[in-house]
Parts: structure tokens; C-alpha cells; sequence
């Protein structure tokens, strides 16, 4: 296959190899972040017989030349450091600084119970990994189960909300790049 633009994917099954152009092939754990250079060709292959569950968001194209050379990068998430937002955990596997300047991608442990409402400065995409919740946006809530994904664009109030009994845990990806505690300021009436 060909990266179309900066690509971030995230494997979450064991026992992979990634091949991409003529680099040997590399070992591809779960809870790998794996971030492919515009145009890479690259191929993922199983070593037995399971399944490969792969999640991908394909960012915008940079300006021409942005990416050059750059070579596919993985990351470990047990490798990055814990971050905190409140009482939200996450961990940022890719963003500006950290081997991708176009986007942010994370993994976020979000403990049962509600969070304040809140907006971005950018455009994310959440992916449900574990759990089970809600998301307030908008007229109507939505219900979240493993492998539902959701798009928030720029400025729109939301908030994900924990039903469950165990940690909800996301996959975020958000462009521009930043910080996953990045907020807009409220906007307050009157």
C-alpha cells in the first residue's frame, strides 16, 4: 500500500512486521503508534494466523518537501510518558517535537464519571478502544462502545463521559499537531 499524505496508524494486535520501502522488516507490538512519511509504500504482515487490527487516520498533505526523506517511526506506548489533565490520563505517541509535526496522536484513560464541557483549537478524531460511554455534543448524546469513532471539529462543545465500571480508553488523533489539554477559552453569555 501507499501512505496518501502523513499517515498515523496504530496496531493493536501482536505479532506484526512492518516492511516499508527497502528497510528490513521491524517487529509491530501491540499498542505500537507507527507514523508513515507521505508516499511510503509499506506493507504489514502477520507472523501467524490471527487477524491484524489496524486503525489509521490519513492527515492532510504538507507543503512539497515538508516530510523529505523522513523514514517510517514507531512508538511504544509503555515508552511515553503519562500525562495528566484533570483526573484524565494519556500519553502522546506522536505529535510536534515527538516525530510528527502535522499531528498529535494519544492514547487517553478517561476513569468513570463526567468530565466539564469543553472545545478544541483543532480537528480530532476519537476511537473508542475499551469501554463504554457517552458523548454529549450537540442536541443529542451518543452511546460508545469499543470501536466507535467520532469526529469533533474545531470549537464544538463536548464532553465524553465514562458510564461504565473501568477505564474508557481512546485513541485520538487531532490536527494541528499540539496538546491534548489544549482548550478553548468558555464562551459565556450575557
Amino acid at each position: 500500500m501507499t501512505a496518501e499524505g502523513a499517515v498515523v496508524r496504530t496496531v493493536l494486535d501482536t505479532h506484526k512486521g512492518l516492511t516499508c520501502g527497502a528497510l528490513p522488516s521491524t517487529p509491530v507490538r501491540q499498542d505500537t503508534g507507527v507514523w508513515l512519511p507521505p508516499g511510503g509504500r509499506y506493507r504489514l504482515a502477520a507472523d501467524g494466523p490471527g487477524a491484524i487490527r489496524l486503525d489509521s487516520v490519513c492527515l492532510p498533505a504538507g507543503p512539497a518537501g515538508q516530510d523529505g526523506d523522513a523514514m517510517p517511526l514507531l512508538s511504544e506506548l509503555d515508552d511515553r510518558p503519562v500525562e495528566m489533565t484533570g483526573d484524565r490520563r494519556f500519553r502522546v505517541l506522536f505529535g510536534p517535537g515527538n516525530g510528527c509535526s502535522a499531528a498529535t496522536q494519544f492514547v487517553g484513560e478517561i476513569p468513570p464519571g463526567r468530565a466539564p464541557e469543553h472545545s478544541h483549537p483543532y480537528d480530532e478524531v476519537v476511537l473508542i478502544l475499551d469501554g463504554e460511554g457517552v458523548l454529549h455534543s450537540g442536541p443529542a448524546d451518543e452511546p460508545l462502545t469499543p470501536g466507535s469513532c467520532v469526529h469533533l471539529p474545531p470549537g464544538r462543545p463536548h464532553c465524553l463521559e465514562n458510564t461504565g465500571q473501568v477505564t474508557l480508553r481512546v485513541l485520538g488523533v487531532f490536527h494541528p499537531g499540539g496538546s491534548p489539554a489544549a482548550k478553548l477559552a468558555p464562551l459565556h453569555s450575557g
